[in-house]
Parts: C-alpha cells; structure tokens; sequence
C-alpha cells in the first residue's frame, strides 16, 4: 500500500514520512545493516539475515501491492533515517492482524521519528480496518516499551530467555499487541 509523505519538524529538524519505493533499496540494506550494529535492540546481530538491495526491491514491490501491508522510511535532508514495515497475511485467519517492525539510525534518536513512523502505521492500519497490530521487544528496550504503549499496546506474553545477548546474558522477549476495538472502548 501507498500513502502520502507526511513531513515533520521536531527536535531541531525537518524530516519526512513516506511510503518507500524501488529507489530506496539500496539505502534501505544500508541502513539496515548499520542499525544492526549500533543496537542489541534488533531481531539480527550485524550481518545476519542480510537483505541485499535487490531483496528490498521485492519486499517493496510487494508491500506496495498488498493491501495489508505498508512500507514506510523516514527521510532526513534526501537521507534515509529509519523505517518501518506492516505486514499482514493472505491466511483467513490471520487477515485481520498485521505484524510491526521499526528501525533508526542511532542518529536520528530522540528526533521522534518512531513516534512519527508509529503514528503513521496505527493511523494506517485502522483507516484499513485492521483488528490487531502485533510486535515483539526486548525487555530491556524500555523507550521503545514506553512509546508502543502510548499507542495503546500492550504486553501479551513474554518470551523468557528469549534473546542471548553481546554481554552473554539472556533477556526475554515481550509480546506486544494493539487491538483496534479496545481503543474506542
């Protein structure tokens, strides 16, 4: 799905959230690869489940054409900054769900851009008639734990010993869902 570029000035700069496009992917497998290696707060450490450009071109592709899913980066200065991703699923039973995933350059914290990008997604997803929104987080994320749960998130489950970190230590995992129709409750 395709939305409109949204722009937002906070912090001290300007910056603008869109829906991504082919010319992104390049930059996109980029960044990814950066923010794996500037966080712990990542599914991947750097260099694990590398997406090549030519893999983001087609992530793009069908994100762009599937009405459940949505695809946004947050462009600072004609520099990508972030992104975020919905999907959804062709599955019956899981048509009503999407599942959520950020990341941002280390850069770019405290500029607002996951706000920013989160709002677009809720905004988006319940403009779509999406039920849920689900996510996963490390516990020890606590800014990102604070922010999901502004948007009315909030923690399922958790995953005990879920992630074995840098330091050798395990954390768990928390499971994270929005459901539209608590929202209006």
């Amino acid at each position: 799905m395709i939305i409109g570029h949204r722009q937002v000035e906070r912090n001290g700069i300007i910056y603008i959230i869109r829906s991504a496009v082919r010319e992104d992917a390049a930059e996109l497998s980029a960044i990814r690869l950066q923010i794996d290696g500037e966080t712990e707060n990542m599914e991947r450490r750097q260099g694990e489940g590398f997406i090549s450009p030519k893999g983001f071109e087609e992530i793009i592709r069908k994100d762009t054409e599937a009405d459940r899913n949505l695809f946004l980066v947050a462009e600072v200065e004609g520099k990508l900054a972030g992104f975020a991703r919905c999907e959804g699923s062709v599955l019956s039973k899981n048509a009503h769900k999407v599942e959520f995933g950020i990341c941002i350059l280390r850069a770019f914290w405290g500029y607002g851009i996951g706000y920013s990008l989160l709002q677009q997604a809720t905004s988006w997803a319940d403009s779509q008639g999406i039920v849920k929104m689900g996510l996963t987080v490390l516990e020890t994320n606590t800014g990102a734990i604070s922010l999901y749960r502004r948007f009315g998130f909030e923690t399922e489950g958790i995953l005990k010993k879920d992630k074995l970190l840098a330091d050798g230590t395990y954390y768990n995992t928390l499971v994270m869902g929005r459901l539209k129709d608590q929202l209006t409750d």
